[in-house]
């Protein structure tokens, strides 16, 4: 077994990582860095080259920094079947169109005249190769069920952290490997807890995304909703609205179901609550496979029981904001030219309204920027409308769908591999990773992947 990490740094970026199985090559996710543009923006798949070409892709799930590069790499490799489940398909064949919508509008404001990098037709060719596949069955590279006797199998696994998302496990030469993509060993408000193998497996790659976040002491869930609600209460109180930046797919549907849920128990008023155009478009998702889907509570509807509005089209940008409203808006990290970047920077100097934050924010984003400034401070969010003083209310929840440092600690303890690679995270979550996994599991080897160069594994 041999792993290539194609990601051009160690961190949260374009997440793309090789597998040679018996002599059977295989790629794991193929991501968009959120923070680059052009080429940069993409993995490093120039170096696919010195590889066979690839016998199967596998997508973990749909967020942008692991399947927003896909189309590319299908197109450097049209034979190869990509493996995902059927959630993942339907919500990632939303996100890539949506990709190319906004590399357009990139190409047009900006000037990146590389944009789009794949186009609307080419998102459908890749679809044509992609194959969807059921959870905990082990099956061939062939995309068949596995007989017993094959080189290389690989099964799906819950994974807990949007709808469809999946670990994979792969069998080959009488040894095992593991790659969990993202991960929640919690549940969520309608996604279910990680359902991942506990034993027999030698080789894992595993997430560190929070690995630089403690667990406050005495942290839990149901405390952090009344929170949020009491918080929600008291910026009406003051004659505010609430802006809460999400991610469109996963964030919004969580948080929509949390609001409807303090609603109908009293804790909040029953208010308006609005989303964006592509987060009503993946919550559809999200209600029509309530049911084959593994989520919780599969009998909700969640459009039909929150009743949001949808801001959508050209005059999204323009709804005046009023009091006693929540507006749940994508982008998470408020990514310039998004609808909760624009609604942030109407809000940030009026001390009646609110800027909520619920999940994770690079601290280079805007909304990272935002988290770390000073209250009273000054700020820039965009070069055109100058620096503006923060006045808004700000606060912080925690209802990240990755799982706590703790609890992947726990779960490698409990796994014992016999090798451990570290990914998806930046320097300092890997280094607490590698520190404190080398004390918990001191038989395991932990190793933090360098780009670019093969390992063997």
């Amino acid at each position: 077994m041999e792993f290539l990490n194609l990601t051009r740094h160690v961190e949260i970026g374009a997440n793309c990582y090789a597998l040679t199985l018996a002599g059977r090559t295989v790629i794991l996710d193929c991501g968009m860095h959120p923070k680059r543009e052009g080429e940069l923006a993409l993995p490093d798949l120039a170096r696919l080259k010195a590889l066979p070409p690839a016998d199967a892709i596998f997508l973990s799930h749909a967020h942008h920094d692991h399947i927003g590069s896909l189309p590319v790499l299908t197109r450097l490799q049209p034979g190869a079947p990509v493996f995902t489940t059927e959630a993942t398909a339907a919500l990632g064949e939303i996100m890539l169109h949506n990709s190319v919508n906004v590399m357009s509008r990139q190409r047009e404001e900006n000037g990146l005249m590389e944009y789009p990098l794949f186009t609307h037709r080419e998102v459908d060719h890749s679809v044509r190769q992609w194959r969807r596949m059921p959870l905990q069955r082990a099956m061939t590279l062939e995309g068949e069920r596995a007989a017993g006797n094959e080189e290389v199998t690989f099964q799906f696994f819950e994974a807990g952290h949007v709808l469809g998302a999946a670990g994979v496990l792969f069998r080959a030469e009488g040894r095992t490997l593991f790659y969990t993509g993202d991960v929640n060993f919690d549940d969520q408000t309608i996604s279910r807890a990680a359902r991942f193998p506990e034993e027999g497996v030698d080789v894992l790659i595993i997430e560190t995304t929070r690995g630089d976040y403690e667990t406050p002491p005495g942290f839990s869930r149901e405390g952090e909703e009344k929170r949020l609600a009491e918080a929600i209460c008291a910026a009406f109180a003051r004659g505010g609205a609430v802006v809460m930046p999400l991610f469109a797919l996963g964030k919004t549907q969580e948080l929509l179901v949390m609001l409807h849920d303090f609603r109908r128990r009293g804790q909040i008023p029953s208010c308006p609550i609005y989303i964006g155009g592509l987060g009503a478009k993946l919550t559809e998702v999200y209600d029509g496979l309530a049911r084959s889907a593994q989520r919780l509570r599969p009998e909700m509807q969640i459009l039909d029981l929150t009743a949001p509005f949808v801001l959508a089209g050209r005059g999204a940008h323009d709804a005046p904001i009023k009091p006693g409203r929540i507006y749940a808006l994508s982008s998470g990290m408020m990514t310039e030219k998004t609808l909760s970047h624009i609604f942030a920077q109407r809000i940030l100097s009026s001390p009646e309204h609110s800027l909520f934050f619920v999940g994770y924010a690079d601290p280079e984003s805007p909304a990272g920027r935002i988290r770390s400034a000073a209250p009273g401070g000054v700020l820039t969010l965009d070069a055109e409308a100058g620096p503006k003083p923060i006045r808004c209310t700000i606060e912080q929840f925690s209802f990240s769908g990755h799982a706590p440092r703790e609890s992947i600690r726990d779960y490698v303890r409990k796994l014992k591999p016999k090798k451990v690679l570290l990914v998806h995270g930046d320097p300092p979550a890997v280094a607490w990773f590698q520190e404190s996994l080398k004390r918990a599991v001191p038989a395991c080897e932990v190793v933090c992947p360098t780009p670019g160069v093969s390992l063997e594994v």
